[in-house]
């Protein structure tokens, strides 16, 4: 499955969480849900992936841990916070150049309606 279709996906899945649990409870519950959810269609995932940064020749062990990689293809960044800023997609923007991934997905699940807290960053897609 390629970037796309993988985020269609995820999107499907998360959509499904809010609409159970709604806005207001904490990341890792929402990251909980989602992990879940994803099992139950089958879909492929790791949870707190930790990345290695090279920083001119020395290795930064565990510099980060991405929320959730879908497929190895697709990092995903949760967040439960009253509204995305840039830096958010900055964050994920980097995790993408770093990992040299393409896509990725910023999920806000502190929203009303969860169309609004989604969001696609692209690197070089």
């Amino acid at each position: 499955m390629d970037e796309n279709a993988l985020a269609n996906e995820l999107i499907g899945a998360a959509i499904e969480v809010h609409k159970h649990l709604g806005p207001g409870l904490m990341e890792s519950a929402y990251q909980t849900c989602l992990s879940r959810e994803l099992t139950l269609r089958e879909i492929s995932f790791e949870t707190e992936v930790p990345v290695a940064v090279d920083y001119k020749g020395v290795a930064v062990e565990d510099a980060y841990r991405v929320d959730l990689m879908v497929g190895d293809k697709l990092i995903v960044e949760l967040k439960a916070v009253a509204s995305l800023s840039e830096i958010h997609k900055a964050q994920l923007l980097t995790y993408l150049r770093l990992t040299r991934r393409k896509l990725g997905i910023l999920i806000n699940f502190n929203e009303q309606l969860l169309k609004h807290g989604i969001q696609r960053v692209v690197n070089n897609l």
